[in-house]
């Protein structure tokens, strides 16, 4: 059974930083796709950022970002990161982190087979 494990949200001055770590079972990660999605009440869970199962791959980013995360992967400790900077409140979000057996990465949640429970942003004014 493959298990996702979130950490590293918590709450955070506006123009602060966050790393979030997302731990995995998965024993053949590298054949994996990963996700960050993010999701507020009243709104459609989105995609934050995605990464390919090649190491160093392709990666996706959502527009609205402006380029102020970055998503990386671990592959011999099984683990994704996103590295978020300067966060803004409405970066407010439970961030999850998503995992499907494919090469290629896709921004839409339908696509993800497993998900981690979540972790909590919260970003102050």
């Amino acid at each position: 059974q493959v298990q996702l494990v979130e950490s590293g949200g918590g709450l955070v001055q506006a123009g602060g930083s966050l790393r979030l770590s997302c731990a995995t079972s998965i024993r053949t990660f590298t054949n994996y796709a990963m996700g960050w999605f993010r999701q507020v009440p009243g709104k459609e869970r989105e995609c934050v950022a995605a990464i390919s199962s090649r190491r160093s791959g392709t990666t996706y980013y959502a527009t609205s970002l402006k380029g102020r995360f970055t998503i990386s992967r671990d592959d011999a400790k099984n683990t994704v990161y996103l590295q978020m900077n300067d966060l803004k409140p409405e970066d407010t979000a439970l961030y999850y982190c998503a995992a499907r057996l494919a090469l290629t990465w896709t921004p839409f949640a339908s696509d993800y087979n497993y998900w981690g429970q979540g972790t909590q942003v919260t970003v102050s004014s």
